[in-house]
């Protein structure tokens, strides 16, 4: 059996610290690695626990790049946040300012709700239904 899984996703931001304490204090995630490669750049990666699949944070540095933070996905919804107790997550996020475009819906897959990053670019928080 092969082991394949994709080990990071590229996330441009403005500035790397900025994006460091946004993903740690308002979605929980943590720092999992924060290493300088010379020339004010950085590889960090920052992630949502144990077995979710972390975001390199990528400092925009040309004109092009800066132009697509906040609209990674052309305006869709882009990335997934899973958790396992919606209620809990969606509150402490609307308390660390986090903001959500939608209340709480019920679907066939799950409890979701659409939120903004720091960036502007959208989120599902979802809390899939157990099969």
């Amino acid at each position: 059996m092969t082991d394949r899984r994709i080990g990071a996703v590229t996330f441009l931001v403005n500035d790397y610290d900025e994006a460091i304490a946004w993903f740690r204090d308002a979605l929980g995630f943590a720092l999992v690695e924060d290493t300088p490669l010379g020339g004010g750049r950085r590889w960090v990666l920052v992630s949502p626990g144990d077995r979710g699949t972390p975001l390199l944070l990528a400092e925009a540095s040309t004109d092009e790049q800066r132009a697509r933070i906040g609209d990674q996905t052309g305006g869709r919804v882009g990335f997934f946040l899973h958790t396992d107790d919606f209620a809990r997550d969606h509150a402490r996020m609307r308390a660390a300012g986090v903001r959500f475009n939608e209340e709480p819906r019920h679907e066939a897959y799950g409890t979701v709700a659409v939120f903004e990053d720091l960036c502007g670019n959208l989120w599902d928080l979802i809390e899939p239904k157990l099969a």
